[in-house]
């Protein structure tokens, strides 16, 4: 698709996991699967430059995500570390375990994204009639509302992140009630989104993905679950 970008960030050293493959996931769906045509079919619909499904507000979601940088991360975990009664040693720890779980998340899907190669969504739609599969349709024309990352589709970079940020940001919760959420997107004008629950949160940055015509759901989902576990550790 493009050429490829930040190769060896899967060979670092990383933080706390043991290797950079501790928690790679199993391969993407083959390309003659069900799981394969409901999520090309979705994003084909849903992720064209052209779409006429996507709505104007899921258009908005994806251009607030189209920056990738961790720092978008920053706000959200602010949204934790100003609640009532913390101290500033809470929130310079709670701050390192973000950075460092974000850093490990990243060596962790770049591991996965390098081992398994998969194609991204434009590559794929512009070459359905080579997939073996009759019940995706080609469109030679296609392209994603968002410019393509240059490093493989599989998993989600973004909902690593957001999966890894979101299950540190519930421990350190607990029993309290969440805070309202929110961060600043550059690429969104610095315009600011919230969020009432750590749910919503992750389910808009994968969503954001496929609305961008950059991921199928299955690669967010799994994407999600690999940064819950980093989280965890």
């Amino acid at each position: 698709t493009a050429t490829p970008a930040v190769t060896t960030w899967g060979q670092r050293k990383p933080w706390l996991m043991t290797t950079p493959s501790q928690f790679r996931p199993g391969p993407p769906p083959a390309l003659s699967s069900e799981l394969w045509t409901r999520d090309y079919r979705e994003i084909a619909e849903l992720g064209g430059k052209a779409s006429a499904k996507r709505t104007p507000v899921q258009a908005e979601i994806a251009k607030f995500w189209e920056f990738s940088q961790p720092s978008i991360y920053e706000g959200v975990v602010r949204s934790v570390a100003g609640a009532p009664g913390r101290s500033p040693l809470q929130n310079a720890r709670l701050f390192a375990a973000v950075a460092q779980a974000m850093d490990d998340a990243l060596i962790a899907v770049f591991d996965a994204k390098y081992h398994y190669n998969l194609w991204r969504p434009v590559t794929a739609i512009r070459n359905a009639d080579l997939d073996g599969n009759d019940a995706t349709a080609r469109d030679a024309g296609w392209s994603p509302l968002i410019d393509n990352p240059m490093h493989p589709e599989y998993p989600s970079g973004h909902s690593i992140l957001a999966g890894a940020v979101a299950n540190i940001l519930r421990a350190e919760v607990g029993t309290k009630a969440t805070p309202v959420l929110a961060t600043s997107s550059p690429s969104a004008k610095g315009a600011t989104r919230q969020w009432t629950d750590l749910d919503a949160f992750v389910q808009e940055v994968s969503a954001a993905r496929i609305y961008g015509g950059l991921h199928c759901r299955f690669s967010t989902r799994v994407a999600e679950a690999m940064g819950a576990q980093i989280g965890a550790l």
